[in-house]
């Protein structure tokens, strides 16, 4: 292994670790949590960490764990010494975001606004994202409550 290749995989390792710590601290999920979040398996994950990688993680995979905890995959590629200048694929574009969900994501990012509120803020969203589809009944559509 190369020298260069080694720094590589320690500066990626540095990077899959602090994620990972920022994960447990932040929002308090497992090992597990970070892999089902992420759509990356635990044993990759792990692999990451101890830099016991024989070829380059794949791009989608990175992608993938830094989307799922937030971060921007920038980070990584840079860790992984990836030219940034290089195309990326193109991936659907977003639609346009709703005025309040831009109003959360700035509180999220403003340093003025305390660890506790922005956990709670966290904490909102994942419970709205992730909680069941709720059953439309049928006599009911179309009537307003009140």
């Amino acid at each position: 292994m190369t020298e260069t290749t080694n720094a590589r995989k320690i500066a990626f390792a540095t990077f899959v670790r602090r994620a990972l710590d920022d994960a447990r601290a932040m929002r308090a999920w497992s090992g597990t949590e970070v892999s089902r979040r992420t759509g990356v398996s635990r044993q990759t994950i792990n692999r990451w960490v101890r830099g016991d990688w024989a070829s380059d993680p794949e791009v989608e995979r990175v992608v993938a764990f830094c989307e799922g905890l937030g971060l921007n995959p920038t980070a990584a590629f840079t860790a992984l010494g990836w030219d940034r200048a290089a195309p990326q694929p193109a991936g659907p574009t977003a639609p346009p975001m709703d005025p309040d969900v831009e109003a959360l994501l700035r509180r999220l990012v403003d340093p003025t606004v305390s660890d506790a509120e922005k956990f709670h803020i966290r904490e909102t969203i994942r419970y709205l994202a992730y909680r069941p589809t709720m059953p439309v009944d049928v006599g009911k559509r179309g009537r307003q409550a009140g």
